[in-house]
């Protein structure tokens, strides 16, 4: 192969005067354009013929790891094959080519999906009413919060400024309580995983007349289920605070319980995480909210359209596609699988919290901790497996922390072949230590200093001289 094609950077590959294009001759004469918006100069753009253009970015996407081409047990974030079908209705003309500002008569189609996908995301959490403006999941934990700020002010309410998160939250939880003018008290977890329930009930009559709500996410970041539920909501409420739900690990729950019966006032589902739109790369998502009957007119207008139409389209394709009677399979093949790799491996690598998981699990590193192997390394190691690493370091209650969720569309034979990757890579740890330190042995780039990377970025390209010769 070519490394000039592969490996460089598409302004590395241009030369003055080649052209890959041409353009049309011209039919609508010339304008001239106000000086106020010309540039001063020609923009640096490469210049490439068109057959290097495209085995540049071809060699750039086969470079690429996707679901598509294998395993992905990224934790937490749900990654995961969706049916291509779904991308097929999402770009059918009549949908992909919508304006939000065209009449409302000429897209009635569009509303009647979104009225349906309603109903559905209703059906499927138990709340009343949901808002589908949302951009993506911590734009919908924003929403939820500033719904519950303005339930407050409602009622005169307004020392409520406080929100309870546990210490194993997503990071976007008090992120987001601090964006909505909220402060953020922190509850401790138990050994177990779980919420310290004691723990909250000295915080609720401490400061329970403070409490605008708490956020809990379910199953929590360790994937496991918060039993006591039923007394939290008890403790909440009872303080004259609202139970928010973040529905980011709503995956194993799908179709086998619904947050609204646990007694939660308010949630946020990813649609790009349970609801088919491939995520990752930053985008596009969608989160919608939902609500307890009482809360729907406090839907705050965050924005004048509904979210990302296409996102909103897939998930509908996709619970349709599943269906009443499938969808109920989702939760509980997520869960078997989790726990299938979970015990596969627990004998070599550390297990901090034994018992059942459900979509995802968090070992603490190798369970031999002499050879001075570590969860990065691990995850390195794993490249020249082909299969790409799971989440590391997180959550933050264990120094090795890796997380793996292998998702409920994951074949047995899939996951037998990781489960080898792994124990393979254990021993090597053991018997081979420097390779598994030194990995990834066979991708295009090795490995990177990411502290210096995230210190001193380099964003822009600086345009060298070339031989053209």
């Amino acid at each position: 192969m070519n490394n000039k094609l592969y490996g460089n950077l598409i302004f590395e590959l241009s030369r003055k005067g080649r052209c890959g294009y041409s353009l049309p001759k011209n039919r609508f004469g010339v304008y001239e354009i106000p000086q106020l918006i010309q540039r001063k100069k020609e923009p640096e753009l490469p210049e490439c013929d068109e057959l290097t253009v495209v085995r540049h970015y071809t060699n750039l996407s086969g470079n690429n790891f996707g679901v598509d081409n294998g395993f992905y047990p990224l934790g937490s974030c749900t990654m995961k094959y969706n049916p291509c079908i779904d991308e097929e209705v999402a770009a059918l003309p009549a949908f992909q080519n919508l304006h939000p500002l065209q009449p409302a008569d000429s897209v009635r189609g569009a509303e009647a999906v979104c009225t349906l996908l309603k109903q559905s995301l209703c059906e499927l959490t138990g709340m009343k009413a949901f808002t589908l403006r949302p951009f993506a999941g911590a734009h919908g934990e924003l929403v939820g919060l500033m719904i519950i700020r303005a339930y407050h002010e409602s009622r005169g309410d307004e020392r409520r400024l406080k929100v309870i998160v546990p210490d194993s939250a997503h990071g976007t939880n008090p992120a987001s309580a601090a964006v909505c003018g909220l402060e953020v008290v922190e509850v401790k977890s138990l050994d177990d995983g779980t919420i310290d329930t004691t723990h909250l009930r000295t915080l609720v009559e401490e400061q329970g007349e403070e409490i605008a709500a708490m956020m809990m996410t379910n199953p929590n970041t360790l994937g496991l289920f918060e039993k006591r539920i039923p007394e939290i909501a008890e403790m909440i409420h009872g303080c004259g605070g609202l139970l928010y739900y973040d529905g980011a690990n709503f995956n194993p729950m799908l179709g086998v319980c619904r947050p609204g019966d646990m007694g939660f006032d308010v949630m946020h589902l990813n649609l790009h995480k349970t609801f088919s739109t491939p995520h990752g790369g930053g985008g596009p998502g969608a989160g919608p909210v939902g609500v307890r009957d009482g809360l729907q007119e406090f839907f705050p207008e965050v924005s004048p359209y509904h979210g990302n139409f296409a996102v909103l389209m897939r998930a509908y394709a996709y619970i349709l596609s599943l269906g009443r009677e499938h969808v109920k399979e989702v939760g509980p093949l997520a869960t078997l699988n989790a726990n299938y790799v979970k015990e596969s491996l627990k004998d070599l690598y550390r297990l901090p919290i034994e018992g059942l998981c459900k979509h995802e699990f968090v070992f603490d590193g190798l369970a031999d901790k002499s050879t001075g192997v570590t969860t990065m390394d691990v995850a390195k190691r794993l490249l020249d497996y082909g299969y790409h690493a799971p989440t590391i370091y997180f959550p933050l209650l264990f120094h090795e922390s890796l997380m793996i969720e292998p998702t409920e569309v994951e074949s047995k034979d899939t996951l037998d072949g990781f489960i080898d990757v792994m124990r393979r890579i254990a021993h090597e740890a053991v018997e081979h230590p420097n390779d598994v330190k030194t990995a990834p042995h066979h991708t295009p780039i090795g490995r990177v200093d990411d502290v210096e990377a995230a210190k001193h970025p380099i964003v822009t390209f600086k345009q060298l001289q070339y031989d053209n010769s």
